[in-house]
Order: C-alpha cells, then structure tokens, then sequence
C-alpha cells in the first residue's frame, strides 16, 4: 500500500521574491501527521499565523502571474514552484515556515526546490496515499484558455501555448506519468519567463521586483535577451507544464488524469482545478497489503521498506546509474529482499540502445538486481560506512525484453553468506514473466 508522506528532516533556503522582490528564508519541515496537507506558516507575524495551500485559499484577485493564496488577509504570493516541487516528489503533507511573503524565486524554475525536498527525505505515515480521479471528462474554457481532464490512472498533461510574438508562435510538450527522475531531468530547470514589452508595466503594478536575466527569460522580437542560452529549446511550454503542475496540486491531494491544456495561465488554471474537485471524488491507494504471490508472501509482515531516498544513504549510486526505486528486506529473514525498478522511457541508456526499439540492457538489469542486494547488506547495523563490490557473475539468462512502461520486480535471495562475502541468487520479474536471472558474488569492504 503506497503510504501518505511527508519531509524526513528539517531542510532550509533562502533568496528573493520573484514579484515582491522581497528576501525570505524558507524552512520545510516534517508535517506532525497524516492528512495535514501543505501548509504555509508566517513566523514573521504575531501568532505565526498559517495559510493552507488550497484552491479555496486562493485569491483570484492576485492570481494572475503566479498562485496567491490568502487566509484572513495573510498572504503567500508565487508557490506554484514550490508545489510543483511537492507533487513531483510524492510529498502529500509538509510544514512550510516563511519569514516574508513569498518564497525565492531561485534560478527560475523549481529545480532547487526539488534537489532540497530529495535531500530532506521522505517519511512515511502509516495512512494509505489518496488521490483526487475523475470517472468522465471535464471541459474548462476561459479567457481563450481551454483546459481539459479525462480519467486515467496517473497524471498526464498534453500543453501546448502560442502567442501573437514573432519568436514564441507556438510549442507543444506532452508526457504520461510523472517521475521525479523525469521531473528532474526535463520539468523543472525550465525558466519562468516574459516579454520585454511587459516589465515596465509589471513593475508599475508591483510585480516581477524581484526579477532579473539570473531568474528569469526575457523574450524580444528576435530572440531573448539573455546571455545564458535556453535549457531547452522548447523551455517555454516545459515551465507552463512546471506552473499547471503546481497549480493542480492546489487540489490539496495528488491529481490522476490526463490533462489537455491550450495556453494555461495561474487564474485559469485555479479556475479549472476547482471545477475538477465539483467531479472528482477521493481514491485512497488500492495496493493491496495481502500479497498471494509466493516470491513476495514471506515479506509481508515483516517487512523494511526502504524508499528511493532512503537507499540513497545506503549505496553510491546515483542518477543516471541507480537501477532501483524501492527496496522490500524481510526483517525476519534480512537474506531476502524484493527491489522495485519502474523502467520509464526517459532512462539515458534508451538514448542509444535501441533507437527506435528501446530495450533495457540485460547488464543493467543484473545491475538492478545487485543494487537491490546491496541495499539488503548495508543497511544492516554495523554496515553504513561500508561498500559491496561484484567479483563474479553466473548463470545469468534473459528470458524477456524489458521495454519503457515496464515494471521490474527483482527478487533477491542469499544463497551463502560468509559475514563480508556472499552469494545471491536473483531473478528478476515483469508481472508474473520471468525476464532475468543470474547468481552473482559480491565483496563488503570498509569505505576509507
């Protein structure tokens, strides 16, 4: 069952407001329960008095470039970032202390944000994850904005956007689940952005005084004004994805639909998402806890499971070469364990094996498998300041092509084990398929 999350640890930073060009300091803690949402606290005023971060919060006076929330005139402006942030990363429940009135701005687009969420951790509560779907779709249409929603059993966005602007016409960016490795990689270093033609008018009204070339594109009629060449070369669309993502989860819970929307902006988009919740109804995490599968049954009851954060702190893996996102170790019977490795399409060893045919290597695959036995090792007590090291591999087979879309399931098991040298026996599942297998030999050794 995927369970409600929040923060592990205390993480903090600081910078400068985007629009009020206001300095603030931003603390993001652990949320005291399950079910408490994001919640934004002003430790600068009397009584630290706090705004749930809402759509009924919102104030659609403000809204319109970024997301206001307002609660007995106490005001959070431009959070989209940060809740974009969130959902990306699984957060359901987080504790948000802020000196000021807006969070930074940063670099521009919520990559910052995400790395120190990933850096706190995550924690679980023992509440089952809930979701906001819909059973039929929805059609939102305001102010030459149209956004659409259709069931579906993950987020989806189709956007596309265009403008009466010699260099920013048209882009268009679509993708079906969200990662916080996709996330990462292709959502969030993406750039907020304007026109040249608007910042005197933007400052006027007392916006975007925060802003500059280091935090913020600047289009002309030829091209932008910016030394930095663009990230991407359609960022454009990327950060609209990266604000509708963020707007969305002002529904309070986690959205599953596929969203279709034609230039989308802060106010429609808080006007679609509060009509979506007239539709949606409440879906807690259907995972069940009783596993009939023989390879998972002795797991159950006894199980440690260890998130993709938590096996951070145990292996020296790192993206783009860590093969497992979930790891399940028998606390009965700490020689098993079953990792979980979600094989999406964005993975950069699809970039060139194969193109047109994409199929995860077989190598990568035992590799996963390893990973998976490593996190079992050393998170044992007496093992974190230590590393497992592969001497050999045998009788490895490949049964099945393992494509994007795929879920492997690797399960693990010690067949010697002689305290800081072993042997595993691993195979490696898609659904009920057996796709891998191998025995492998392996070596602990001191990190200095």
């Amino acid at each position: 069952m995927a369970r409600q999350t929040t923060t592990l640890r205390e993480v903090s930073i600081e910078g400068i407001g985007l629009h009020t060009g206001n300095k603030s300091v931003v603390i993001l803690k652990p949320a005291p329960y399950a079910n408490y949402g994001i919640r934004f606290i002003r430790i600068d005023l009397p009584n630290n008095p706090e705004v749930e971060a809402v759509c009924s919060n919102v104030s659609s006076e403000l809204t319109v470039r970024g997301s206001v929330i307002e609660k007995n005139g106490i005001k959070i402006h431009t959070i989209e970032h940060i809740m974009s942030s969130c959902f990306a990363v699984g957060i359901d429940n987080l504790l948000i202390e802020i000196n000021n009135n807006e969070p930074p701005i940063l670099d521009g687009g919520s990559k910052t944000f995400t790395e120190i969420l990933l850096k706190g951790g995550l924690k679980e509560f023992n509440s089952p994850k809930e979701y906001y779907i819909i059973n039929e779709p929805i059609y939102f249409e305001l102010d030459g904005t149209k956004i659409s929603a259709y069931p579906s059993d993950k987020l989806e966005i189709e956007c596309t956007i265009g403008f009466d602007h010699p260099f920013l016409k048209f882009q268009q960016m679509s993708f079906s689940g969200l990662t916080k490795d996709f996330y990462l990689s292709n959502i969030a270093p993406a750039k907020t952005f304007c026109f040249d033609y608007e910042i005197e008018t933007l400052q006027k009204n007392k916006l975007a005084l925060g802003g500059s070339m280091d935090n913020a594109i600047i289009i002309a009629l030829d091209g932008i004004h910016n030394k930095e060449p663009l990230r991407y070369s359609d960022e454009f669309v990327r950060h609209k994805i990266l604000d509708l993502i963020g707007d969305i989860y002002l529904a309070g819970k986690p959205v599953k639909a596929k969203i279709v929307a034609d230039k989308p902006g802060h106010r429609s988009n808080v006007c679609f998402i509060k009509e979506f919740l007239k539709k949606a109804i409440v879906e807690k995490d259907k995972t069940s806890e009783i596993i009939s599968d023989t390879r998972e049954a002795k797991l159950v009851k006894t199980e440690m499971v260890l998130n993709h954060e938590e096996i951070l702190n145990y292996i020296p893996h790192r993206y783009p070469f860590i093969m497992i996102d979930k790891v399940r170790i028998n606390r009965a019977n700490p020689s098993e364990a079953i990792g979980y490795k979600l094989v999406s399409g964005n993975e950069s060893f699809f970039q060139g094996h194969f193109p047109g045919f994409p199929i995860m290597p077989g190598v990568l695959i035992i590799e996963a498998m390893a990973q998976a036995s490593c996190a079992m090792f050393l998170s044992r007590p007496g093992m974190k300041d230590c590393l497992a090291y592969l001497t050999s591999v045998d009788k490895a087979k490949f049964r099945r092509l393992v494509r994007p879309g795929d879920v492997l399931e690797l399960f693990v098991e010690t067949i010697k084990d002689s305290g800081r040298r072993g042997k595993i026996k691993g195979r490696a599942y898609v659904g009920e398929k057996l796709a891998a297998e191998a025995e492998f030999m392996f070596i602990i050794v001191d990190k200095k």
